[in-house]
């Protein structure tokens, strides 16, 4: 009787005008193979975020995604919301 416990990437998804990059991960248990539970955790990552610890897909589309022109915006959006 093996029971496996592991992380898989369900959906990775770019929104809004920044481009927050959105993660849904499975955590699924197994024993001998078979399914025994799922479940879905979400998280969202921004420009100004390191991204070294996530998963080599996560940071591909980041890395596309956050150009410099998306990446200075978002520093001017954040700013300003400091002054508030």
């Amino acid at each position: 009787m093996a029971i496996t416990k592991e992380t898989q990437i369900a959906k990775i998804e770019v929104v809004g005008k920044y481009k927050a990059v959105q993660i849904a991960t499975d955590t699924v248990i197994k024993e001998d193979g078979v399914e025994l539970s799922r479940s879905r955790h979400r998280k969202v990552v921004h420009p100004h975020q390191d991204i070294s610890g996530e998963d080599a897909e996560v940071q591909a589309v980041c890395n596309a995604v956050w150009t410099e022109e998306v990446v200075s915006a978002w520093n001017t959006f954040q700013a300003s919301q400091s002054e508030v």
